[in-house]
């Protein structure tokens, strides 16, 4: 802890820091052309998305998670597939980079919160920060794997 405050101002700025934050970074980076979001290759290891349904079971619970896109008047809701066509798939791949960036920024600005908090909160920050992104980190990869292996298949018929 660098800055000594009073622990009402800590518990309310660890409070309304993270959605400011989340939210922040999601209005910051639905505004970035989208020409920079040109996805990353899949790994071989990740088989599709199958690893992600082996290891995480990821088909049971990755439809609860919030879609924050709706909260934003641009964004693009990646909740459902609307469409089959290769220009809609190729841009949904691209916003799943987006949203995967989004939370790995959100996870990277965590040492925020150690200006002010004492070492126990720190990793109560660090728990946080690791439980609400990456659940999300890997619903995007898991969808992005998927839609490239669609896309694939569709320019190969």
């Amino acid at each position: 802890m660098l800055i000594d405050l009073p622990f009402s101002v800590v518990v309310t700025l660890n409070i309304i820091g993270w959605p400011i934050i989340q939210l922040s970074l999601a209005w910051i980076c639905t505004n970035l052309p989208l020409r920079w979001f040109t996805p990353p290759r899949s790994f071989a290891w990740e088989h599709q998305g199958r690893c992600y349904e082996k290891i995480f079971a990821i088909r049971t619970w990755k439809d609860r998670l919030p879609d924050g896109a709706s909260w934003l008047s641009n964004g693009f809701s990646k909740g459902k597939l609307a469409d089959k066509t290769p220009e809609y798939l190729s841009r949904f791949i691209c916003e799943t980079w987006r949203g995967e960036l989004c939370h790995w920024l959100a996870i990277a600005l965590t040492p925020i919160f150690f200006l002010w908090n004492p070492l126990w909160a720190d990793l109560v920050m660090v728990t946080y920060a690791l439980l609400a992104n990456l659940p999300c980190i890997l619903a995007q990869r898991y969808n992005r794997v998927r839609l490239l292996h669609t896309l694939h298949r569709q320019s190969r018929a």
